[in-house]
């Protein structure tokens, strides 16, 4: 490596210096099913490369498209009226209807974008988006939209979410779904035991409490009227695991779980069972006891969270993951130029009042691939 100074970037590594491969992956998450996402907000498009799924797994475009349309914008009246269909194309990796265990490329054309909208963001930083930051890391940044850091990024995960459910379903007989558990200070009563994809698929802020939802859908409603934006909590549960996935110490099931929802935008909390509230409990309080019935060993409650010492029990796995309100909204604020001289800003554009209804399928998605990373993992140490 080139230690003098004079050669290095605005990164503080030195410009002529080749970094190991395992160090430029920031687009690449997982290990044995992984994933590399590309593409703009206001590109050409958007996609994903799947590397590692199994071959001989039935797969087409109707096994994805379904999720792509519940993360797609401008499916109801509490979400981004931004007009695009999300029409996903399989364009390697898949013959005959089955996929061949090589790269599976998913791309989805950007067609309704308006860069119009965001020209006085060239030269003025928006409050609390990525725009100061991306300047400051890159020196040059994709001010149409955002560029990578809008939420249209989450298109190639979702994508190949819907594979990694697929397969975990068919080879695994895991389930997964995600729900909108709290919108502001308004909080469901759901059974992550018993929660189904229909149940949340009911209504258009995909609660499965039916009365509370309505409530959540107004305040949603009356905050997009209002020009402002609301944040809340999504629960994700995956039921049917088997014991054994996840590994001690830095691959505990939890935190690669954590490291997946935190990398989606808007996230900004995790927790797993109990979570915080474990603090208000003693041990005994949070312990969950454990009865062998059968040749299989179950725990009678679930504080746990379906993961013990890293490595599923056997138990549902049901986590929350916090979203912050969009940082858009539809009032002047201060904010800095690229001159770094104050001035203010009005958002525009069509954005989210509320990420929550969207961002479900992005849970789903990002559990499915942490799961059937860990699958391959497991099935890698064990049978061979």
């Amino acid at each position: 490596m080139n230690m003098n100074p004079d050669n290095w970037g605005r990164s503080g590594i030195a410009t002529n210096t080749v970094l190991p491969h395992n160090l430029r992956m920031p687009n690449t998450f997982g290990r044995l099913f992984r994933i590399t996402t590309w593409g703009e907000s206001h590109g050409g498009g958007v996609g994903v490369v799947l590397d590692g799924c199994p071959p001989q797994l039935d797969l087409d475009e109707s096994d994805i498209q379904p999720d792509l349309d519940r993360r797609r914008p401008g499916q109801s009246k509490i979400v981004t009226p931004r007009d695009e269909a999300d029409k996903v194309q399989i364009l390697s990796g898949t013959f005959e209807g089955k996929t061949l265990g090589t790269p599976i490329m998913m791309m989805v054309h950007n067609k309704d974008f308006r860069p119009e909208a965001y020209a006085e963001m060239k030269t003025k930083f928006r409050p609390s988006h990525a725009d100061y930051t991306y300047q400051q890391k890159f020196g040059f940044r994709n001010w149409q939209g955002g560029g990578r850091s809008s939420a249209r990024e989450t298109i190639g995960r979702v994508a190949a979410g819907a594979v990694a459910k697929k397969l975990l379903k068919q080879r695994y007989g895991v389930e997964v779904v995600a729900y909108v558990k709290q919108v502001k200070k308004i909080v469901a009563d759901v059974n992550p035991e018993k929660v189904r994809l229909r149940d949340v698929e009911a209504n258009i802020v995909r609660c499965p409490d039916t009365a509370v939802a309505d409530k959540m859908i107004r305040l949603i409603e009356r905050t997009r009227k209002a020009g402002d934006t609301v944040g809340g909590l999504i629960e994700g549960v995956a039921r049917g695991l088997p014991v054994g996935w996840g590994d001690p110490v830095f691959d505990r099931l939890e935190a690669d779980l954590a490291k997946a929802m935190i990398s989606l935008p808007a996230s900004k909390g995790f927790e797993i069972g109990s979570g915080f509230g474990g603090i208000t409990m003693t041990g005994r309080e949070h312990n969950d006891p454990m009865r062998a019935k059968r040749g299989k060993v179950r725990t009678t409650k679930n504080d746990s969270g379906g993961v013990q010492g890293g490595i599923s029990n056997g138990e549902t796995v049901h986590f929350r993951v916090a979203f912050k309100p969009v940082a858009t909204v539809m009032h002047k604020q201060d904010t800095v130029d690229e001159q770094l001289k104050n001035t203010t800003l009005k958002g525009r554009g069509r954005h989210d009042p509320c990420v929550l209804p969207r961002a479900v399928p992005m849970v789903e998605a990002m559990t499915a691939l942490v799961l059937a990373d860990h699958a391959l993992r497991q099935r890698a140490q064990n049978e061979w």
